[in-house]
């Protein structure tokens, strides 16, 4: 999922660039992409004091943020940023890829869910919301063997689930 969040930020960096502004997000993206972390926030941070409430520099800011392994700063900023703008499925899908990479599977699938509201045909979003269920799934297969731990076939669901996911990975 985290390869995934890394794409799905640049075409969507790429979707809103345009004119003057391009510049700095082309700038502030490479310097992401070169995970050159604290200069890419410094220049980040320079331009949300002019334009705070760019969603697309706000977008870019969580990724430097969770680049940085301040991955609490970085679902602060996606949160706030659902609440400014509900209407993109972007900042959704990735507070649940930074949801789901902590095992908060509820979570992530009440993100993902409002990701796919936004925006139906959101593949990414899509395949996210069927990842999480498959972990979701193995969830409730462990405990069913906790439960029942002479049931084999339990067990067994759980893991072909758990290769399944595996099989997924980036």
């Amino acid at each position: 999922m985290h390869s995934l969040f890394t794409f799905v930020l640049s075409c969507v960096l790429l979707m809103f660039s345009g004119g003057v502004h391009a510049d700095i997000y082309r700038d502030v993206n490479r310097l992401v992409v070169t995970e050159q972390w604290a200069k890419a926030q410094t220049q980040a941070e320079e331009h949300l004091k002019t334009q705070p409430t760019d969603p697309q520099m706000r977008l870019l800011l969580s990724r430097i943020q969770d680049g940085q392994g301040q991955t609490v700063a970085a679902m602060q900023t996606l949160q706030a940023l659902t609440q400014s703008f509900p209407e993109l499925p972007e900042p959704h899908n990735n507070l649940a890829a930074l949801l789901a990479r902590q095992n908060r599977y509820a979570e992530a699938l009440e993100a993902l869910q409002a990701a796919v509201r936004a925006r139906p045909d959101y593949a990414t979003a899509l395949e996210n919301l069927g990842d999480v269920y498959m972990a979701l799934a193995i969830e409730a297969y462990q405990n069913a063997s906790k439960a029942l731990p002479s049931q084999p076939r339990t067990a067994a669901k759980r893991l072909a689930a758990e290769q399944l996911l595996k099989s997924s990975a980036p």
